[in-house]
């Protein structure tokens, strides 16, 4: 008898044990779809918006003006500082970016929104997102607290310095090769995608009227299909250092965009990307608003 009531009593704390875990793991997973979350999500839509539709805004001038504006990530960050209340500005755009990076955390860890959002490959490029969404919140939150190199650095510069230590590696050449290959799939991928519109299952299009689901898969498809020309670009940039055992052919967002200018189109093709890339910041504020989180 004796041995059976701690039998029951150990079955039942094993019992009590898992529903205590399940209470737990509830918590947690009511916490990663919770309001606050998908506020998180949704502001870093915004802040993204705002960088892309800055970037785009650069390189239309630096197409028709020239100039030595930086059309990347630095020279919005740059754009916002000199404005108006620009360092408030700035540390609400890391914070939003920080939220970027915590709800892509959450899809990482949790899964995506949608019936095939738990697979492995998903959180993986969740994982990514969420690394890559911290690096930028990190140095837009650093150049608004004083640290004017840490968001402002020119991309240019900085594939070269990264191409040029890669490059002096033991199997240097094969290491950014295969990286820049890796870029320009990515690239082709995004484009491929938004052309065939499979932003559109991670937006609630039925809450939209039939004059907004034909604006936003505008938005999609042409802003998409612009961002993913100039990353497959880029990344054929950094495959021809590569090959040529040569740092300077790296390069980063901006001197790639200039690159289009360079074109017989001229600067109307420069001006295309332009408009694409703030297509796309637009697009960001559609997500916003219609994204699943």
């Amino acid at each position: 008898m004796a041995t059976g009531s701690a039998t029951a009593g150990g079955r039942g704390r094993g019992r009590g044990s898992g529903r205590g875990r399940g209470r737990a793991r509830g918590q947690v997973l009511r916490a990663a779809n919770s309001p606050a979350v998908a506020a998180a999500a949704r502001s870093g839509f915004v802040a993204r918006g705002v960088i892309y539709v800055l970037i785009g805004v650069l390189s239309l001038r630096i197409a028709f003006f020239g100039g030595g504006e930086q059309a990347d990530r630095g020279g919005a960050i740059a754009e916002i500082a000199r404005k108006p209340f620009g360092t408030v500005l700035l540390w609400l755009l890391g914070i939003a970016l920080a939220g970027m990076a915590l709800w892509r955390l959450s899809e990482a860890v949790f899964g995506q929104a949608g019936p095939d959002g738990g697979k492995p490959g998903k959180r993986a490029m969740a994982a990514g997102r969420s690394v890559f969404y911290g690096f930028v919140a990190y140095s837009v939150l650093s150049y608004a607290a004083g640290d004017k190199g840490s968001g402002s650095g020119s991309s240019d510069r900085t594939s070269r310095d990264v191409t040029a230590k890669a490059l002096d590696w033991p199997g240097g050449q094969w290491i950014v090769g295969v990286a820049g290959a890796a870029v320009t799939a990515a690239g082709v991928w995004i484009a491929v995608r938004a052309v065939m519109r499979k932003f559109e299952k991670h937006l609630k299009m039925g809450e939209m009227s039939r004059r907004t689901r034909q604006v936003v898969a505008f938005l999609g498809v042409f802003g998409g299909a612009a961002r993913g020309v100039v990353f497959a670009t880029a990344g054929g940039f950094a495959v021809a250092a590569a090959v040529r055992h040569e740092p300077g052919r790296a390069k980063g967002m901006d001197d790639t965009l200039r690159t289009f200018a360079d074109t017989p189109a001229g600067p109307w093709l420069l001006a295309l990307m332009a408009v694409g890339l703030m297509t796309f910041g637009v697009f960001s504020w559609a997500n916003a608003r219609w994204r699943k989180v």
